[in-house]
């Protein structure tokens, strides 16, 4: 990537929680901040996420209070709670919407649109960002299986990259899994934050 491109990220929270548990690591967002603040110049990084408001406490809480004081634009809104058909109590809170409109104000002021997600749904996103001359790379993997990235998706992109790759870049040290202090204040929240929840976003 040529220095003085202009990057932009955005991140489907519970797409990649997904994509990166099924590979067996946890995103150290500090890391993965860095790593395309090297690549050129980073412009925005989005973070999008669901939340329960009614719950008292929510685990994705102190992960969302650390990306707001360290450098990423939070996008966040009301989960919906309902009761499937055998009785199971599900969480819906589709970010798609929120995403691509940002991605299309977005487009003018960038060179080059990093998305953190497989959801097949992007797809048109990615070809109507591609046809404002903006480059589009699709972080997501084919290394499960099922492949979490949908192959048209994958097929639109400009460069796929397998998250697998990345995990020595943006990947949580398994250390600090278990010897990660306990915080008090959020804005010294340790470098690798909290998880989010499994249920975080799509049902």
């Amino acid at each position: 990537m040529p220095d003085n491109e202009k990057i932009a990220l955005f991140i489907d929270g519970a797409n990649l929680y997904a994509t990166a548990k099924s590979l067996g690591f946890d995103i150290d967002y500090k890391r993965l901040l860095k790593e395309f603040q090297s690549r050129g110049k980073l412009v925005r990084a989005f973070y999008y996420t669901a939340l329960v408001e009614d719950q008292e406490y929510s685990s994705i809480r102190p992960l969302i209070d650390w990306l707001d004081y360290n450098g990423f634009a939070v996008v966040t809104k009301p989960a919906k709670e309902f009761v499937d058909s055998l009785g199971r109590r599900k969480v819906k809170g589709n970010m798609d919407i929120e995403l691509a409109i940002d991605a299309m104000e977005m487009a003018e002021h960038i060179d080059h649109m990093v998305l953190f997600s497989g959801d097949g749904d992007f797809r048109s996103l990615v070809e109507a960002v591609q046809r404002k001359g903006v480059k589009v790379t699709v972080m997501s993997t084919i290394s499960t299986q099922p492949p979490m990235v949908a192959d048209e998706l994958r097929r639109q992109a400009d460069e796929f990259v397998d998250l697998q790759h990345m995990a020595a870049k943006i990947g949580r040290d398994p250390v600090e899994r278990t010897e990660r202090p306990r915080y008090q204040d959020r804005r010294t929240v340790p470098a690798s934050p909290e998880r989010a929840p499994a249920d975080d976003g799509h049902a």
